[in-house]
């Protein structure tokens, strides 16, 4: 272990882990980080936290910068749902049983590391800014993978990557769900260091979670006194079961329904395209005359055309050329897109800056930023994407030539970033707040209220009569005529 005034950055051995996390008392406010490099890192003159101490995100800051700046710059972060340190001390083998322990390849990677970092408690909200803290200081987007697509992604050592692989915790009627889960997610990390190997590139790991598991100890320790020596039957059977029904359901969604245009570079999927319908039209002799590219662009046994496309990390163009167009023989539809960061909501996004037709050595240019943006790790999905009835994509001015033309898809859904396995990342739709039956409720309250209004008008209009017929008087009579 690391001198007093250090950072703990060597290498720890299981054993000394799982003492170290079981010394600490439980609190519901912490979770544990756990962080081994692939190769060595210098020491850092940083003050150690004092037993018991709490982690705040000042000091996790300046924990990560000592790495980040003298370490890889490739960053696997496993993001767990919810984590505390009696996770470790009940399923790490910390009761004598070793065999049993559900962190056999977490614990080997932190016996082959070249340095380590253990901060048994750190609060869940320093945790949650790990992922932006890393996305500022490498300078890059995270990209949310599972284990199977990183096999067919290429990191270069000298270029920075944050990869975030996010693990499930559930806790169901028993508590061997839980230990099957950890099971899952251990094997999980094991086949991303497993690939790391593979590829002979330094990389830094993180293991911490965004929300504490709220334990008890004391039951815990029961549990794993009485059950903590049960074998699983087959470990990461959790997993398996997730993935399977993850595929039937993309299988489901996907049956009928033709893949995206799916632009590629360096052999991974860079840019996603994908329309019900899409046409484009022209207005010609005060006629507008269109044309369906659908059929060119999507379907079964279809290639598009996309020489001319490009894409890295802050700009993305995709080109769809086609052939005799609307009287065009050389017609061209391009989606130029770029991606920033935005420190009013601390986050990255990507806008269409631009969708172009062009043809004849003419360019008609409609501007789409202002409308079509979604987070950058996003896709963005729309109903109905058009320059007209309510447009999103305007003309650049007055006098372009895209005053002369208009554009329209269906159910439009588009991906210019942080791609991952040929699948659309989770859609930001451009769906606005109040749908139709929110105005038609807002409208019937309203009604309503206006109709109440109106009756407790009248009420207070109400007034008592201010004279009344004297009951001593003479009687009033009335002759009778015959």
């Amino acid at each position: 272990m690391a001198t007093a005034g250090t950072l703990p950055l060597q290498c720890i051995s299981p054993a000394l882990l799982v003492l170290l996390l079981g010394t600490l008392s439980s609190c519901e406010e912490q979770v544990p980080l756990v962080l081994w490099t692939h190769q060595w890192t210098p020491q850092a003159n940083q003050p150690l936290p004092a037993a018991g101490h709490i982690v705040e995100q000042q000091q996790l800051s300046g924990y990560l910068d000592t790495i980040l700046n003298t370490g890889p710059r490739n960053v696997l972060l496993f993001l767990q749902d919810k984590m505390s340190v009696e996770d470790f001390t009940l399923y790490g083998g910390a009761f004598g049983n070793k065999q049993d322990s559900v962190f056999p390849n977490l614990e080997s990677a932190l016996r082959s590391s070249s340095s380590s970092l253990v901060l048994p408690a750190v609060s869940w909200p320093a945790s949650n800014a790990v992922i932006g803290h890393l996305q500022e200081q490498l300078e890059t987007s995270p990209l949310y993978m599972d284990p199977d697509a990183l096999s067919q992604l290429t990191l270069n050592a000298s270029s920075p990557a944050l990869l975030v692989f996010r693990l499930p915790y559930y806790i169901g009627s028993d508590l061997m769900s839980a230990k099957e889960v950890l099971s899952g997610n251990d094997e999980v990390m094991g086949q991303v260091v497993s690939v790391m190997k593979s590829q002979s590139v330094p990389y830094t790991a993180i293991y911490t979670a965004l929300r504490p598991s709220r334990g008890s100890p004391s039951v815990a320790m029961e549990a794993a006194l009485a059950g903590g020596r049960s074998l699983l039957q087959a470990r990461g059977g959790y997993r398996d079961r997730e993935r399977e029904r993850e595929r039937q359901r993309k299988m489901k969604e996907r049956a009928g329904v033709y893949a995206p245009v799916d632009f590629k570079a360096c052999e991974s999927s860079c840019i996603l395209l994908w329309a019900k319908g899409l046409s484009v039209s022209i207005l010609r002799s005060g006629r507008w005359e269109s044309h369906d590219l659908t059929p060119a662009t999507f379907g079964e046994g279809v290639s598009p055309k996309l020489h001319g496309s490009s894409c890295d990390k802050s700009k993305a163009r995709l080109t769809l050329n086609y052939e005799n167009i609307l009287g065009h023989r050389d017609f061209k539809l391009i989606f130029k897109l770029s991606q920033r960061h935005y420190r009013v909501s601390a986050r990255r996004w990507f806008t269409l800056d631009a969708v172009e037709l062009e043809y004849d050595g003419t360019k008609a240019t409609f501007n789409g930023s202002r409308n079509i943006y979604a987070p950058a790790e996003y896709s963005y999905r729309c109903e109905s994407v058009s320059s007209f009835r309510w447009p999103q994509l305007i003309p650049r001015s007055s006098k372009d030539p895209a005053n002369q033309w208009r554009v329209a898809f269906e159910d439009f859904q588009i991906q210019g970033f942080n791609v991952s396995g040929g699948e659309f990342s989770y859609a930001s739709d451009c769906a606005g707040f109040f749908s139709a039956g929110i105005w038609m409720g807002l409208m019937t309250s309203l009604l309503m209220v206006l109709v109440l209004t109106y009756g407790l008008h009248m009420i207070m209009q109400l007034h008592t009569m201010d004279r009344f017929d004297d009951p001593k008087g003479p009687a009033i009579s009335v002759p009778q005529t015959e």
